[in-house]
């Protein structure tokens, strides 16, 4: 069976990759990830770069294929360069601050609300109404930003809340007398 589909990755200087059945380990500066590799997918590593291949052109191999070259050129992008997440507080009285590793966020609520920081995420504040969150994985990094972001997401009639940086809130028409 000829394998089809190649699509290789460039390895930076400094980089690690182990690459055992099922499973690809990259190690770099800002850390390690591991990620698991479906068994159809071959995954090799042919000098500085790492070759990703397909068995055939099912639509499911297709799609396995760009999933896994995805997921192992983000975890070579996260070891070197690191991914982030900005997020902008908006309304009267809302604003962050870090209490050691951790966030804590005044979002009109009775009582603060503390979000931790998980392993390999660290939270920036610059400002009080602005968050940076950084980390070698970018799923994890945008796992947390949608979970600060659903402790109070922006509303339509004053656009209130937290929203990552660029976002568009559509805004409504309040009552009209």
């Amino acid at each position: 069976m000829s394998r089809i589909g190649r699509q290789p990755i460039e390895i930076p200087s400094g980089v690690e990759v182990d690459i055992k059945p099922e499973r690809v380990t990259v190690k770099g500066p800002k850390g390690e990830l591991s990620e698991r590799v479906h068994r159809d997918i071959d995954v090799v590593e042919e000098g500085s770069t790492i070759v990703v291949t397909r068995p055939t052109d099912r639509g499911q191999h297709k799609a396995l294929h760009g999933l896994t070259r995805t997921l192992v050129a983000n975890m070579v992008i996260g070891v070197t360069d690191g991914f982030e997440k900005k997020l902008e507080i908006q309304g009267v009285g809302y604003r962050a601050a870090l209490k050691g590793k951790n966030l804590e966020l005044a979002l009109g609520y009775s009582h603060p609300v503390s979000v931790g920081a998980p392993e390999g995420i660290d939270f920036e504040v610059p400002q009080p109404t602005s968050i940076i969150i950084r980390g070698a994985s970018k799923q994890a990094v945008g796992q947390i930003a949608a979970v600060i972001r659903k402790k109070r997401p922006p509303e339509p009639y004053k656009g209130k809340g937290i929203r990552y940086e660029g976002e568009h809130v559509v805004r409504k028409v309040g009552k009209r007398a």
